[in-house]
């Protein structure tokens, strides 16, 4: 897919302008969140059990969701837009590798991935412009290779675009999610919403995600 969008770009900076100060709240933020770590823990243990490949974090900032990934047994690597988070995963998280990218075009081979997470990435992305993303995860997943998505949930109502700290966003309403990733050839596994903790203003939502090994022999690479 195209990857000169000007939202890229108007990311990218944003996220670059703030990159101290959000990896300095985010380094710990797993702690309070159980229900969150349940949801990531089934992800990697269903990676895990399908045998070892690598698994990629979309978006992954700082690189602590990395980390923790790699902590559950994954052989785990972040890719995001920003360069100043990038540096930031690389030097808080050495081990591990990290490059800047767009997970709208991975530099990987088709079906080599385990897993995929994103976790509150693909909000800032137009919905418009959102299925070749899925196509892009499809194309890199294995067969049966699993898609986890972290996102802000629109709790009842419509698809809604509004004020991220950061910059702009979108809150999905569950299913419309479900059904969109289900189009560009993933089976639903499981979901899970979470009411906001004090400080946290929206519903969370959760979908854990299959690559359909029927639709992607029926319908070759979407990259």
């Amino acid at each position: 897919m195209a990857e000169s969008s000007p939202y890229l770009t108007a990311t990218a900076d944003a996220y670059d302008a703030v990159a101290d100060l959000y990896a300095d709240l985010a380094r710990d933020s797993l702690d309070r969140l159980p229900m969150d770590r349940a949801m990531v823990a089934a992800f990697a243990e269903l990676v895990r059990a399908a045998g070892p490949r690598p698994v990629a974090e979309a978006g992954c900032g700082p690189g602590y969701m990395t980390a923790h990934l790699r902590d559950l047994g994954l052989d785990a690597f972040g890719v995001d837009l920003s360069p100043a988070m990038i540096d930031i995963a690389r030097k808080d998280h050495p081990d591990l590798r990290f490059e800047v990218g767009s997970m709208g075009a991975f530099d990987v081979a088709d079906g080599e991935l385990g897993g995929l997470l994103s976790w509150y990435s693909i909000i800032h992305i137009p919905p418009p412009e959102l299925p070749p993303y899925f196509a892009e995860f499809r194309r890199v997943l294995a067969p049966d290779g699993h898609l986890l998505l972290g996102f802000f949930e629109s709790e009842g109502g419509p698809l809604l675009r509004f004020d991220h700290k950061v910059t702009p966003a979108y809150r999905w309403p569950i299913d419309d999610l479900a059904d969109l990733a289900r189009k560009e050839g993933f089976v639903e596994v499981a979901r899970m919403l979470r009411e906001p903790l004090e400080g946290e203003r929206f519903l969370r939502g959760h979908l854990l995600m299959r690559c359909d090994r029927t639709a992607a022999a029926d319908t070759g690479s979407m990259g």
